[in-house]
C-alpha cells in the first residue's frame, strides 16, 4: 500500500487557485474526484497525520499514488468540470447515487413525422419528450390507456406502423378508436400533430384549458342536438378527470418544483424526489449510495443535486432543463456557487430552500419518510437471506475472534434528556433476526444526572443479576451443571435465563468498559462483549487500545449496525412515552384543587399532552370526577404552559416540547 509521503506534491506547488483534482491509484486508475475553491488548502488536508483523517480518507489516500489537478477561473467551472471527471472515471471513492431500481417514463416521439407515444425505460433519447419518471409502470399504462380515448394518437411501433399502412388496414386500436389511424390516412400529419399537442399538453399539467374546452364543445353539440357526440365528450371528460385523479393535487398554486429528502447512516445514504409539476406529483425516484468519506449533509445534498441536474443525456433540446423553478431540499448546500450553477442550467433564476411550514414541510416529511423507509428496505432486504445472514455471522465471529458463531446478541442502548428520564433499552437477535418478544426496557434509576457510563453499567449489572438468579432458582437437581430453561409451573420458556453469545453496546471505549466491569463484578466470564461507536463505526473490544475495522462492505458490519439502530429505535419510544406522561402531569401541578388521583385520571384518559392540549372543557369534563369549572381551569392551565424544544444529548435528536 502507497504511503502518501511518497507522493506529496512539493512545498508551494500547489496553487492557491479554485480547481478540480483527482487522485489515481498505483495503476492509474482515477480512484477519487473533489473540487476546491483553494487547491493547496484543500489538498495538504489530505497529506496530515494520517490518524486524523476519517477511516475513508485514510483508505482513500493509502491506496493512491499518485495526485493530479486542473486549475479554473471560477468555482461555478469547478462544479462543471468536477461533475464531468466523476462520470468519465467513475472514481471508487466518490458517492454515487444508483437508482434501486429502474423507472418508468411516459415519452412521445416528438421529432417523427406521427409522433408516437409509449412507456419505456433506460435513457433519455434526443428528440424525444419525457414526462415522469413514475414509481409504478402499470400506474402509467393505465392513464395512458384513459388518455388515448380523449386522445388517440399513435402509440404502435414502426413495425406495425408500416405493416398497417402496406395493407391499408388499421390495428386493433384503430377498429376501437383509439388511435386516430394516421398510417391509413384517417387524419394527415398536421391534424395529427394537433391531437399530440393537446395530450402533452394535458400531461405536461395543463388540464385546466382542455377540459373547458371540451365542455364548451359539449355543450355546443347539445344545443344542435348532436347528442351522440355530446355524449362521447361527456364520457370525454370524465375519462380525463378520472386520469387526474391518479396525480394528487399537493400545491393548489400550481407550483413546479422538486422536493428532495435523504436518510443516511454511517455506511449509506437513501435519497427520495418527488416531482411536482402543476401542483401535482408526476412522479418519483429513489437512489440509494455508499457513503465513501466523512461527507455531511449539505455536501451530500450538493453531490446529488450536481448529479441529478447535470447528466447531458438527461437534457435535450426538446425536452428542455430539467431543472424546475424551485427545488426544496432538507439542508442547504454549503457552496454558493451551486445556486448560480442551477440557475444557468434552467436559464431563469431557481429558488433552492428548505421549506419550514405549510403544504410544502409535509411533502417534505413525506418524501423523508420514503426515503427512511428505503433505507430500511435495502437493509433489511439483504439481512432477509439465510446465506447473508450466516455470512454476517461467520465475519463477526472471525473479526472479534470468538469461539463460537454469535447466533444469540443482545445490544443495549440508553437514552436520556439532559440527564432525566434516563431509560436503557435491549434488543435480543437470534441467528441474525430480530426476536422482538424478547425486548426488554430499562427505567435507570439508581444514576444522578447524565451519565451514560454510569447508566450502562446499571442495566448491564441488572440483566446479568436476573440472569444469575433464574439459573440459581431453575437449576435441575438432578443435572446440576445445566440450568432449567423451562419454567416448570408455567411451562413457558424463562427468557432471561438464555445466555447471549455476544453483547453489544452502543458507545466506545468508556461504555464498553463500564460493561465489562459490571460483568466482571458477577463473575461472568462466559459471554463475549463488544461496543460499536456510531461516528466511525468502529467495534470497540474490551482490552484492545485500537478498535476492529471492519470492511464498509462487510455484511458483519451491516448486522451489528442493524441491531444497534433498532436498540436506539427502541430506546427512543421508550423514552418519548415516559416523557410524555411526566410532561403532562408537571403541567397538571400548576392547577389547583386537582389532587393526585384527578391526575391520574386525566393522564389515564388522554395518555399525551398533546391529546389533552387539543381537548375542549366538554371533552375534559367527562373524565371522571372533573366538573365544568375545573376542566375550565385546567384547559386555560394548559394553554398557557410554555412549549419548547427539548434535544436528547446523547443523539443530538430534537423530541417535541
Amino acid at each position: 500500500m502507497p504511503d502518501p509521503s511518497t507522493y506529496r506534491p512539493a512545498p508551494g506547488s500547489i496553487p492557491t487557485n479554485p480547481g478540480v483534482y483527482r487522485f489515481s491509484d498505483a495503476h492509474g486508475r482515477v480512484i477519487y474526484v473533489g473540487k476546491a475553491k483553494s487547491l493547496r488548502q484543500r489538498l495538504n488536508s489530505y497529506f496530515a497525520d494520517p490518524a486524523s483523517l476519517h477511516h475513508r480518507t485514510q483508505t482513500m489516500v493509502m491506496t493512491a499514488a499518485r495526485v493530479d489537478w486542473t486549475v479554473v477561473q471560477t468555482e461555478v467551472e469547478a462544479l462543471q468540470l468536477e461533475f464531468a471527471w466523476i462520470k468519465e472515471f467513475d472514481p471508487r471513492f466518490n458517492v454515487k447515487y444508483r437508482d434501486d431500481k429502474s423507472y418508468p417514463w411516459l415519452a412521445v416521439t416528438w421529432s417523427e413525422e406521427f409522433p408516437r407515444v409509449f412507456v419505456g425505460r433506460g435513457p433519455k433519447r434526443k428528440g424525444t419528450r419525457y414526462y415522469g419518471p413514475y414509481s409504478h409502470a402499470w400506474a402509467i399504462r393505465e392513464t395512458m390507456d384513459l388518455l388515448l380515448r380523449v386522445f388517440p394518437m399513435r402509440s404502435c411501433t414502426k413495425g406495425v406502423f408500416r405493416n398497417a399502412a402496406q395493407t391499408g388496414r388499421p390495428c386493433l386500436l384503430g377498429y376501437i378508436d383509439k388511435c386516430a389511424a394516421p398510417c391509413v390516412n384517417r387524419v394527415d400529419a398536421e391534424q395529427h400533430r394537433a391531437i399530440v399537442d393537446d395530450f402533452c399538453s394535458f400531461v405536461g399539467g395543463q388540464s385546466g384549458p382542455l377540459i373547458r374546452r371540451l365542455e364548451r364543445e359539449m355543450k355546443q353539440a347539445s344545443q344542435t342536438m348532436e347528442y351522440e357526440r355530446a355524449a362521447r365528450l361527456r364520457d370525454d371528460i370524465g375519462a380525463l378527470r378520472r386520469a387526474m385523479e391518479k396525480n394528487a393535487v399537493v400545491f393548489a398554486d400550481g407550483t413546479d418544483a422538486d422536493v428532495i429528502a435523504l436518510a443516511e447512516d454511517p455506511l449509506e445514504v437513501a435519497v427520495q424526489v418527488f416531482h411536482v409539476r402543476g401542483g401535482r406529483i408526476r412522479g418519483e425516484r429513489g437512489w440509494v449510495a455508499d457513503r465513501m468519506d466523512d461527507s455531511t449533509t449539505p455536501e451530500l445534498i450538493q453531490a446529488f443535486l450536481v448529479q441529478l441536474y447535470a447528466d447531458d443525456e438527461a437534457r435535450t433540446a426538446d425536452t428542455g432543463s430539467p431543472v424546475p423553478k424551485e427545488i426544496l431540499v432538507p439542508v442547504l448546500p454549503t457552496d454558493p456557487t451551486l445556486h448560480e450553477w442551477l440557475s444557468g442550467l434552467r436559464g431563469s433564476a431557481v429558488s433552492l430552500r428548505v421549506p419550514q411550514r405549510g403544504d410544502k414541510r409535509t411533502l417534505m416529511e413525506t418524501v423523508g419518510q420514503n426515503a427512511a423507509e428505503a433505507l430500511v428496505r435495502h437493509k433489511t432486504k439483504r439481512a432477509s437471506d439465510l446465506s447473508t445472514r450466516n455470512r454476517a455471522l461467520e465475519e463477526i465471529q472471525q473479526a472479534l475472534d470468538l469461539p463460537e458463531v454469535p447466533l444469540r446478541i443482545e445490544c443495549y442502548d440508553v437514552s436520556n434528556l439532559q440527564g432525566t428520564e434516563v431509560v436503557a433499552s435491549m434488543v435480543v437477535f437470534e441467528d441474525g433476526l430480530a426476536r422482538k418478544g424478547e425486548y426488554r426496557r430499562f427505567v435507570i434509576r439508581g444514576v444522578d444526572g447524565q451519565n451514560d457510563v454510569a447508566s450502562m453499567h446499571e442495566v448491564i449489572t441488572r440483566r446479568f443479576r436476573r440472569l444469575l438468579e433464574e439459573r440459581r432458582e431453575l437449576t435441575d437437581p438432578d443435572d446440576p451443571d445445566g440450568p432449567l430453561l423451562i419454567d416448570p409451573t408455567t411451562g413457558a420458556p424463562r427468557k432471561f435465563a438464555y445466555t447471549p453469545s455476544l453483547v453489544v453496546v452502543d458507545g466506545g471505549p468508556p461504555q464498553v468498559a463500564a460493561a465489562e466491569q459490571a460483568l466482571a463484578e458477577l463473575g461472568i466470564t462466559d459471554v463475549a462483549l463488544c461496543g460499536l461507536a456510531k461516528r466511525l463505526e468502529e467495534v470497540w473490544v474490551p482490552g484492545e487500545e485500537y478498535p476492529v475495522i471492519l470492511p464498509r462492505t462487510s455484511e458483519g458490519l451491516y448486522l451489528l449496525q442493524r441491531i444497534r439502530d433498532e436498540a436506539h429505535r427502541f430506546a427512543i419510544t421508550h423514552h418519548r412515552g415516559r416523557r410524555s406522561k411526566t410532561m403532562v402531569e408537571s403541567a397538571l401541578d400548576q392547577v389547583a384543587g386537582l389532587g393526585e388521583i384527578r391526575r391520574k385520571a386525566l393522564v389515564n384518559h388522554f395518555g399525551s399532552m398533546r391529546k389533552m392540549r387539543a381537548a375542549t372543557p366538554e371533552e375534559i369534563a367527562q373524565v371522571p370526577g372533573i366538573g365544568p369549572r375545573l376542566a375550565t381551569t385546567i384547559a386555560t392551565a394548559l394553554v398557557e404552559e410554555p412549549r419548547g424544544e427539548a434535544v436528547n444529548t446523547a443523539t443530538g435528536e430534537v423530541l417535541e416540547g
